[in-house]
């Protein structure tokens, strides 16, 4: 490879990031629905023909905004599972439900520092893209998996309700990624963020029932 062949891609590669970077900001604030190619090219600074010469849709957009968004959450993941060995080694185990309360509150906190697309629950052509992208599928099976190693561990610790499908409490995690009692409670601007993500996690794995939950601090 030349030295101009090697420019031109590294100039591709960020524009490329400058697009995605757009449309994450945009999915995050706007949803799937409302944003147009026209704003995601302004956001990114860029024309509308130079954007279409890397993504071909609106819905080949989307799929690298998640894409993306998977690859962070895989490398918290993979990250919490370094830490844990490291703990394991020094005769400090750290609990698998404890693992997955960290995965909640990351995804928590993406969402209100406005950086998780969200995106709409069904859409045909969306849902198409998604699952015809080889890159998303991997690594959505690859979190997916990892995700219930910790389920299936916590289940057997008794962390978990063992009669729950595994499937079951993985969407539910899912689901906090794009939980709209997130995004409701930072608009009432009553709360802080931190406050937000533990009521979040508390009622998540103990229920509304708990006693657990703390009363609002002024």
């Amino acid at each position: 490879m030349n030295a101009r062949s090697s420019i031109k891609q590294q100039i591709q590669r960020v524009r490329e990031e400058a697009i995605v970077t757009a449309v994450n900001r945009l999915l995050a604030t706007k949803g799937y629905d409302a944003m147009t190619v026209d704003e995601v090219a302004a956001e990114a600074g860029m024309a509308k023909a130079s954007l279409y010469k890397l993504f071909t849709s609106k819905e080949e957009l989307a799929a690298a905004a998640m894409v993306g968004v998977l690859d962070r959450a895989l490398a918290f993941v993979d990250e919490l599972r370094r830490q844990a060995k490291s703990a394991a080694d020094l005769g400090a185990p750290i609990a698998a439900i404890d693992q997955l309360k960290s995965v909640v509150r990351w995804t928590m906190h993406t969402q209100l520092q406005g950086e998780m697309p969200s995106l709409p629950a069904q859409n045909s052509n969306l849902s198409t893209s998604l699952q015809s992208n080889d890159e998303y599928m991997d690594r959505l099976i690859a979190l997916s998996n990892r995700l219930s190693t910790w389920i299936i561990e916590a289940q057997t610790a008794g962390g978990l309700q063992t009669g729950l499908p595994v499937e079951l409490v993985l969407y539910t995690l899912f689901a906090r990624a794009c939980d709209p009692v997130v995004g409701l409670l930072k608009e009432s601007g009553q709360y802080t963020h931190e406050q937000i993500i533990e009521w979040v996690t508390s009622t998540t794995f103990d229920g509304l029932a708990g006693s657990g939950l703390k009363p609002p601090t002024p």
